[in-house]
């Protein structure tokens, strides 16, 4: 670290300053008068750079650091491609547990893989941390450099040191014939005629052009600050959602964490013809088209589980296929799958007094939503609860296994005569092989001698022959993932296609000096300096002018 003082022209820098801010001058008492100055920042002071930092400067300067920026990058890159080894939780549906899945799937590797939790690697809490080091290491970094830049190029003094001039890798010195005067006139008007911005004062020249594009890297920098508060915006439940739905034929669904239903009115499938499949697959059912008559409600009152039945308002209807979604409000329903696999919808049994032998009935019991009492003939049934696949629990408890009726029960409180006043419980599978499976008469033993629910004939079943899945989702942060991606890739173009050239003359007595420097394409500075000499009426080979060229 540099022990600043007093510059012997008479300017006071600040510690960690390189170069003089008047007049260029190093401040480097150890530097070689013959090699090249640093001219990063123009030699500006940084925080990064105090001889004394205090805990906050040490933080500040860590996060600061370049070097630890790319090492976070890397860790943040290769977590990234660890997380794509297997796919994420968060792509498939699955009812099965998911360590039992990775397994199954793909083997040991996908065991190890499920416990690391790189299974959900993107929402992972070390991931996000990363992110958020990146975020906060690119703000650091930013403000670090482009405070004292700004401050160097705003104030950009005409005449510079000697040492200066000649320390540039693009430098020239020599003598003018004539009037200087004139010389300069000459010079200054074929830098002009090269787009440069010339200022003259006091015998000295600042020719310089694209100043803007030394701002790309800190554009380049809020563009990615944007691009990864959005990224980490998704992890606000209002902001992000992928998730999906399961919804039969006709059925009514609500979406998770929405105020929305969705109903599928009509399933429509197409398959293809065997004379339109090639011939390794023909004989087989492949989906030409599959389409949703999807509408989409707003919950308007009783949206809650407690508030009974919700009051739904229709918002949007559409027919979903394939890259075509139903959109409203920022959620799109996509069509993900099918499945044409029946699933019961609703039976129509009817109660028998096997004592009489009389059947009462039927009543519609369906198999969502059913209502909660029903009257048939004398007697009342109470649902007091219903299983949509139906088990016994490792408490010996019944439980549902999923949500949908692939194993329905109900449990009845049936009130009539012959049964005693209080009601008496009854166990009802509407599907035989549930009823042979979990010994339905067996559970009802206490009242199957005077009383049984049955379905009489197929006809009074109904089941529904196609099922769709759609993927919801609903992401308020992509216009911003753009946007960010919109300005660092602004940044990028002015940092790649414009160069910030700058080329200082002072003139002493009848000599010359000149200094030139750009931050990129050295063999274009050293042609435009070599113009404006030769316009002057000094020519001179480009190739003189490289690290500092002729000084005698």
């Amino acid at each position: 670290m540099f022990q600043n003082t007093k510059c012997e022209c008479g300017h006071q820098n600040p510690t960690g300053t390189v170069l003089c801010e008047s007049c260029g001058r190093s401040l480097d008492e150890g530097g070689s008068a013959e090699e090249l100055l640093e001219m990063r920042y123009d030699g500006a002071a940084r925080r990064s750079q105090k001889s004394r930092p205090s805990v906050l400067d040490r933080v500040w300067n860590f996060f600061s650091s370049v070097k630890i920026a790319v090492y976070m990058i890397v860790i943040t890159l290769v977590g990234a491609s660890l997380g794509t080894i297997y796919p994420q939780e968060s792509t498939f549906l699955t009812t099965q547990d998911l360590g039992d899945y990775y397994r199954d799937t793909y083997g040991t590797s996908g065991e190890i893989y499920y416990a690391l939790g790189l299974s959900h690697t993107f929402e992972s809490w070390w991931f996000i941390t990363l992110l958020v080091l990146i975020g906060t290491s690119l703000v650091i970094c930013s403000l670090d450099r482009v405070l004292p830049l700004y401050r160097a190029l705003n104030k950009q003094q005409i005449r510079k040191h000697e040492s200066f001039l000649l320390r540039q890798r693009a430098a020239y010195r020599g003598d003018i014939e004539g009037d200087p005067d004139a010389w300069v006139d000459r010079f200054e008007q074929a830098a002009r005629k090269r787009r440069y911005k010339v200022i003259r004062k006091d015998g000295a020249v600042l020719a310089e052009k694209h100043r803007f594009s030394r701002w790309g890297p800190y554009i380049n920098h809020i563009g990615l600050i944007v691009f990864l508060l959005a990224v980490l915006a998704r992890a606000v439940p209002a902001w992000q959602m992928d998730q999906y739905v399961t919804i039969p034929e006709g059925d009514t669904v609500r979406i998770e964490d929405t105020n929305y239903y969705v109903k599928n009115e009509k399933f429509t499938v197409e398959f293809y013809d065997d004379e339109e499949l090639p011939q390794e697959l023909k004989g087989t059912l492949r989906a030409k088209l599959y389409r949703t008559d999807a509408v989409l409600y707003e919950c308007t009152a009783g949206c809650t589980a407690a508030a009974g039945k919700p009051e739904l308002k229709e918002v949007a209807r559409h027919p979903i296929e394939v890259n075509s979604p139903l959109e409203y409000d920022g959620l799109k329903l996509y069509q993900f799958d099918f499945d044409n696999t029946a699933i019961l919808r609703e039976v129509k049994p009817v109660v028998i007094n096997k004592q009489t032998g009389e059947a009462y009935g039927p009543f519609t019991l369906a198999m969502r939503d059913p209502e909660t009492s029903f009257e048939v003939g004398p007697y009342r049934l109470e649902l007091k609860q219903n299983f949509m696949e139906f088990a016994i629990g490792e408490d010996g408890n019944p439980i549902t296994k999923s949500r949908d009726p692939k194993a329905p029960a109900f449990i009845f409180l049936v009130h009539g005569p012959g049964l005693d006043e209080q009601g008496e419980p009854y166990i009802y599978f509407p599907m035989q092989k549930d009823k042979a499976a979990f010994s339905q008469d067996k559970l009802n033993a206490a009242i199957a001698d005077r009383l049984e629910i049955k379905v009489n004939g197929m006809e009074n079943v109904h089941f529904v022959e196609y099922t769709t899945f759609l993927n919801v989702r609903k992401d308020l942060a992509m216009p911003y993932i753009w946007v960010g991606l919109g300005i660092s890739m602004l940044g990028l173009v002015m940092g790649a296609y414009w160069h910030h050239r700058r080329i200082w003359l002072r003139i002493d007595g009848s000599t010359a000096t000149i200094g030139a420097h750009t931050n990129k394409n050295w063999y274009g500075m050293r042609a435009d300096l070599a113009a404006a000499l030769k316009a002057a009426g000094n020519e001179t080979d480009p190739k003189s002018l490289d690290n500092g060229g002729n000084r005698t």
